[in-house]
């Protein structure tokens, strides 16, 4: 099992990945979360973004384009605003189609500025490469126009075909646009209400919360109470109300050390295991053992005698060969923590996806004390 160990005493099991070797002697486990700044684990509550959607038809593309009935209407209806009327059947062409756009209008930009814009195939089109975006109007829930998208689209996948064989690469129905959409219209960010701020937790907790607003208290008196486990409110000190974009600034670089819930993440599908620092396991035995089943056909041929009157058969033969290979129990004391966990696992050999079936179930044994989330 090759393994990582982060000096945050979180534990990621991969497979078939390899970091180098670790000196775990040199890494101190005497912390399980580190200091940070309050402003790279919250947001402020009223400067939030937004997300945008279009519609668009990129043009260029060397016959991987769209055939669809959807392509040939919007190419007529883009023509008709150029006052050039035409028929359907007229339209013949896989050198356009019809995309699906999206985009994230970040708090505070302003119109004038520009963001990224992502490129999606709705139809038949089999590849975007050197395609480039027509003028493209971007819209928010609300139905308002916030930007427009155009420019040459960046795919990041190739795609070949030949008459007997074709290969494609990543992904060519989809691309990007960076800085592809000028901003129109501005949303505003009304973050003070009343001369107050809040702060919302990207990772809620109560520890956690309670945390920041004692931070605050020590720096700016009492100004600071924890609502909930997500939301800590402020009120501007009295030389800030006026100022409260430097208040944020000066405030966001206090830091505390946050709290976590003891969680273990397990992914089936790719067999990785990311486990908490906070993570306990009470006493327990693990035993582990592989039972291999080898299944081997190895058909014979059957000759009549001569003369016999016979034909030739194949007949099968089936070798069925079962071995366990040798297990062992180990058992852990309580209170083993994830530093010891990893020991007894790789004491074990214990592959990834053995590791996911072990933390199964040590947790239906209930000596897990922690969430167990399956992803």
């Amino acid at each position: 099992m090759k393994k990582f160990i982060f000096a945050l005493m979180i534990v990621i099991v991969s497979h078939g990945v390899s970091f180098g070797a670790v000196n775990l002697q040199d890494m101190d486990f005497s912390r399980v979360n580190p200091n940070v700044r309050i402003k790279d684990i919250t947001e402020v509550e009223g400067a939030r973004g937004n997300q945008l959607t279009g519609v668009g038809l990129v043009t260029g593309l060397n016959g991987t384009g769209d055939n669809s009935p959807m392509a040939v209407q919007m190419m007529r209806n883009m023509m008709r605003n150029f006052g050039i009327t035409l028929e359907a059947r007229s339209v013949r062409t896989r050198n356009l189609a019809v995309v699906a756009l999206t985009a994230n209008l970040p708090p505070y930009v302003r119109p004038g500025q520009t963001i990224d814009v992502n490129v999606n195939t709705m139809g038949n089109a089999s590849n975007l490469q050197g395609g480039v975006l027509v003028q493209s109007p971007l819209r928010a829930a609300d139905g308002q126009v916030y930007a427009v998208a155009q420019g040459p689209v960046i795919v990041g996948g190739s795609s070949a075909q030949g008459a007997a064989a074709s290969r494609t690469q990543n992904v060519p129905t989809a691309g990007r646009i960076p800085g592809g959409a000028i901003v129109e219209r501005e949303v505003p960010a009304d973050y003070t209400m009343g001369g107050q701020v809040a702060l919302l937790l990207r990772q809620p907790d109560h520890t956690t919360a309670q945390r920041i607003a004692d931070a605050i208290n020590r720096v700016y008196g009492v100004v600071a109470y924890a609502v909930d486990a997500g939301r800590v409110e402020i009120n501007l000190p009295g030389q800030y109300v006026q100022a409260p974009n430097a208040f944020l600034a000066n405030m966001g670089g206090i830091e505390i050390e946050p709290d976590a819930p003891a969680r273990v993440a397990v992914n089936e599908r790719n067999g990785t295991v990311v486990m908490g620092g906070n993570v306990k396991i009470s006493a327990v035995g693990v035993a582990h053992g592989n039972l291999v089943v080898n299944v081997g056909e190895s058909p014979q041929v059957v000759q009549p005698e001569t003369l016999g009157g016979g034909v030739t058969a194949v007949v099968p033969r089936t070798d069925i060969t079962v071995d366990e290979e040798g297990g062992s129990m180990i058992a852990m004391p309580a209170t083993t923590t994830v530093r010891d966990m990893v020991r007894v696992l790789n004491s074990l050999g214990a592959r990834p996806r053995d590791i996911i079936e072990i933390l199964q179930a040590i947790s239906k044994a209930g000596a897990l004390h922690g969430e167990l989330v399956i992803m």
